[in-house]
């Protein structure tokens, strides 16, 4: 536990201060309709919704896992998610395009859109509550816990007290301001939080118990830590930490901020875009500060961590007060920041806040917005009047937070619920990709695959079923094969499912590819099948301009993966792989802007 002084407080008064007052400003537009309550009146520019996804993705439990996967893999276990990168750049240059020439309010709304009948409407309702309710407390509990974390080891706050007072400045402003009440609160939320988080590593790194960067590198519990690419000579790393996510992960797994061809609060924030090329813009700001500058002051710190505490007994010794089952690597992080000095610690902790308030209020509102449009308007009041919706978006941002909040007293860490999220999606990926381009996919696709992986996930981790098949030494398969054997199952099902139930109506098919324009040889009956009846579903002449989105992704992936292996390097100490990364880097940059100038041609 640390003192806070009088300039702490005033910096975290002040804080709590500016976001209230921004919640405030803005509740009287944004209570108009539902329209500017969750999407801003669709009028947002791209730099403010590529900062606002940069500040809901900083969340107060990131540092925390980073941290985790750090001390326990090394700087290399990050490839678990930095391999959504992949991910994210199909979304910018082939997806963010279509989502927002689909002009729905929710990316929820699209089953309706793309799919018919009952399957369709039944999927709607269902993945409403399933992921603006289940998946998304769950979401917010593991950002709580973290928050608790924090408050725990820093203030010596007990859970409940943690929960109560972070948790209500963040419903109310949340309430009033709606979707323009978060994102311009991110806009603030982004800037401490990066300050925070760059000054604190520089201090912690720095600390004469660590000894600077070239000391703290030396120590004998960090250099094993620090290569970005993990161990080519031990299989089960590399499998688990780099070959896995790179080949297989990123386009097989549903995870909430890097679904494959966009969703959720991404999507959210695409369809608040002005326009498809602002839609453009804000993922792909976003994707470069999230994976190539972001991570670094983090992994610092926790590089650092490893110095002062190499172990759990040493966080357990300095800590004592801290509860068994909260015990973990994850809070080495806020174990760290116990250290920093007057003023410094202030906006540390202003900017930990920062983090937890706009994850939260992000998930708060994207979740209410599934509750109103697609389950509320759809199953309960189909003729609701705009004022009671956002009522009820007001209402269901609070029990949201309430059930969040509840949950996360009961979890233990970070960690372990993103690898049973990350394993709870596994399979539906492709399914997200190919449903814009294959006209074969179907609502029955995606409620199998959705079934088929939350079974199947259920029973390999709660199971001694599961325990049994995937025991290194018992089992038929070794641990890190679990979740490709997840995928093939899914997939295979979903597959199946596809080819023996009933392909979506002709004017379904026809109705869609008219609005979206989707292009590809997997259109290529449904339009024949249209100049058969003499239906014309294409605009114009223009070529299909996938191709060129999947070499700028390819040249953006080299892009930000140089900038990041730069920035580590420089970051090192070792100036040859760092200037030589920098060159990749800007060469990277000007074949990139060619390729994007011939994309936004297509789409002006």
């Amino acid at each position: 536990m640390v003192s806070l002084s009088t300039l702490d407080y005033t910096l975290i008064i002040l804080f709590f201060t500016v976001t209230l007052s921004i919640g405030i400003y803005v509740s009287k537009k944004s209570g108009k309709n539902t329209s500017e309550f969750f999407l801003s009146g669709r009028t947002m520019p791209w730099w403010l919704l590529g900062v606002s996804m940069v500040a809901t993705t900083f969340s107060t439990d990131t540092p925390n896992l980073v941290t985790d996967i750090v001390r326990t893999n090394g700087v290399s276990g990050n490839w678990v998610w930095w391999a959504f990168l992949i991910t994210g750049l199909l979304t910018v240059f082939v997806y963010a395009k279509l989502w927002r020439k689909s002009n729905v309010n929710t990316d929820i709304e699209f089953y309706e859109f793309r799919y018919g009948g009952k399957p369709a409407t039944f999927l709607r309702k269902f993945r409403a509550i399933y992921l603006g309710v289940i998946f998304n407390v769950i979401t917010m509990s593991a950002v709580t816990l973290a928050a608790i974390k924090i408050g725990g080891i820093m203030l010596g706050l007990e859970p409940w007290q943690t929960v109560i007072s972070a948790g209500l400045v963040t419903v109310v402003f949340s309430a009033l301001g709606g979707f323009k009440g978060v994102v311009y609160t991110d806009f603030v939320l982004f800037f401490v939080a990066m300050g925070g988080a760059i000054g604190a590593a520089y201090y912690l790194v720095n600390l004469p118990e660590v000894g600077g960067i070239e000391a703290m590198m030396s120590n004998e519990h960090v250099a094993g830590k620090l290569s970005i690419l993990p161990d080519f000579s031990d299989k089960q790393a590399l499998i688990t930490l780099l070959i896995i996510p790179l080949a297989v992960q990123w386009w097989s797994s549903w995870y909430p901020g890097a679904e494959p061809g966009g969703g959720g609060y991404i999507a959210q924030r695409m369809l608040a875009a002005k326009d498809e090329n602002h839609a453009i813009g804000a993922t792909f700001f976003f994707n470069i500060m999230h994976y190539a500058l972001r991570p670094w002051p983090w992994i610092l710190v926790a590089l650092a961590s490893l110095v002062v505490f190499p172990d759990l007994a040493s966080i357990q010794e300095a800590f004592p007060n801290i509860a068994n089952d909260k015990l973990g690597h994850d809070l080495a992080y806020s174990a760290m920041l116990t250290k920093l000095p007057s003023g410094l610690l202030g906006l540390v902790l202003a900017s930990l806040i920062a983090a937890y308030m706009s994850t939260i209020s992000t998930q708060l509102n994207w979740g209410s917005s599934y509750i109103v449009y697609d389950f509320y308007k759809q199953q309960i009041n189909p003729d609701a009047s705009e004022k009671r919706l956002v009522a009820v978006g007001r209402i269901s941002t609070v029990i949201l937070m309430v059930f969040s909040a509840i949950l996360a007293l009961l979890l233990q860490n970070a960690l372990q619920l993103f690898e049973v999220l990350l394993v709870f999606g596994a399979g539906t990926g492709l399914i997200f990709i190919l449903r814009w381009f294959w006209w074969r996919i179907n609502a029955w696709s995606e409620i199998t695959a959705m079934f088929a992986s939350g079974i199947i996930s259920i029973l390999l981790k709660l199971t001694p079923v599961g325990a049994y098949l995937f025991n290194s030494e018992t089992g038929i398969f070794q641990d890190y094969l679990e979740y490709p054997f997840v995928v093939l199952v899914t997939t295979i099902i979903w597959l199946i499912a596809t080819y023996i139930t009933q392909p979506e109506s002709k004017d379904v098919l026809q109705s869609f590819y008219k609005k979206i324009q989707p292009g590809g040889p997997g259109w290529t009956k449904v339009l024949n099948d249209a100049k058969a009846e003499n239906i014309t579903l294409v605009d114009s002449g223009e070529g299909w301009s996938v191709p060129s989105g999947i070499l700028a992704m390819l040249l953006g992936c080299v892009l930000i993966y140089s900038c990041m292996f730069a920035t580590g390097y420089w970051i090192y100490g070792d100036y040859n792989y760092a200037m030589a990364l920098t060159v990749v880097t800007a060469i990277s940059g000007v074949l990139l802007t060619k390729v994007w100038k011939k994309i936004k041609a297509t789409i002006l």
